[in-house]
């Protein structure tokens, strides 16, 4: 079920002259920065954690600067011909992919380097995204006069009005339309949440994806090279810390709270029952992987997760086995008290 990788003598480290580290980096910064400005940017923490692997911390960090100040210089031209708004979203939306996913991202490498387990990583770099969105906010509100947030949330009810608007017109019931209409209030009211759901996807992502990297593997080989090496970075050993009970907790009691608390609370619980539905899904693929069905049965496992979650079952079970796996380890069947137990927080 946990994927290891196993090297009888040492691996060497490869000699880089100057200039393929020259030719690496220019490739690591325009592959980043081209992710700065599109969909791709999903995968920023990868790039820099790639790099900080192969290339060091301190290249890293030259990345960091560079592939930020190339999408700066690639985003001007379009931002100088719009109006100041516009110009001032382009810019928020730059700066905040800095300050909430690309430092973040190569802030955990001493994790990642160390094998630190996924949640743990996931988390640290999620309170780091937290603070880089305030900063990102107090920054933009400060030297341009723009608010990213005020924007996303004027944003969010234009595509609600649009989208309940739509559905009125097209005939559906007005019980249909007035649940919509609700949902979306909710939508709008949790922004903050799923704006970290996105931050959330973003490092889940890159850390699946740089656990299945040569570099990552190569690694882990250098640093243990007579050992059997776990490895953390596969989707299915994500197990969150046994902390984040509290953050439920405190998130579970907004309902009786008004007003900006009652916000906040409502995000946290919002935010929390997202992790524990990721930690869900993982023991869901350790199942799978668990019982050796092959490709095709894995497909129709997930198919068959995605019709329960149309009819909305799945999800909230999902929720209850990644809430619970923190009293019980579902993926190796006993307490986590238990004396045998190796599969701690």
């Amino acid at each position: 079920m946990t994927e290891t990788l196993q090297q009888d003598g040492p691996v060497a480290m490869p000699v880089r002259t100057f200039g393929k580290q020259a030719r690496s980096m220019a490739g690591y910064t325009l592959v980043t920065a081209l992710m700065f400005v599109s969909p791709l940017f999903v995968f920023i923490p990868a790039s820099m954690l790639h790099c900080g692997i192969r290339m060091g911390r301190r290249a890293a960090l030259l990345l960091l600067v560079l592939s930020t100040a190339v999408a700066a210089l690639l985003i001007y031209p379009s931002a100088a011909a719009s109006t100041a708004a516009e110009a001032s979203a382009s810019y928020g939306f730059l700066l905040g992919l800095f300050l909430a996913i690309a430092v973040p991202g190569l802030a955990v490498l001493p994790m990642v380097e160390r094998g630190e387990k996924f949640g743990r990583v996931l988390l640290y770099a999620l309170v780091m995204s937290v603070v880089g969105l305030a900063v990102t906010e107090l920054t933009m509100r400060t030297f341009a006069n723009f608010s990213p947030y005020a924007a996303q949330v004027a944003e969010a009810h234009q595509t609600a009005a649009k989208l309940v608007a739509g559905y009125a017109k097209a005939g559906f019931p007005a019980d249909a339309v007035a649940f919509l209409r609700k949902w979306m209030d909710i939508g709008s009211y949790c922004l903050p949440a799923f704006l970290l759901i996105d931050v959330t996807i973003v490092f889940v992502f890159s850390l699946v994806m740089l656990g299945r990297l040569r570099a990552w593997r190569d690694f882990l080989v250098r640093r243990t090279p007579d050992a059997v090496i776990a490895n953390p970075y596969r989707f299915r050993n994500l197990s969150l810390p046994e902390w984040l009970l509290f953050a439920f907790v405190i998130g579970g009691i907004s309902p009786v709270l008004n007003g900006m608390p009652q916000q906040i609370g409502a995000n946290i619980l919002a935010m929390v029952s997202f992790l524990y539905f990721l930690q869900g899904l993982a023991i869901f693929r350790s199942f799978v992987a668990s019982t050796g069905v092959g490709m095709m049965g894995s497909l129709f496992a997930w198919m068959l997760l995605a019709l329960l979650t149309l009819g909305g079952i799945s999800p909230l079970l999902l929720c209850i086995a990644g809430l619970f796996d923190s009293f019980f380890d579902f993926r190796h069947f006993n307490r986590k008290d238990h004396s045998d137990e190796s599969h701690s927080h």
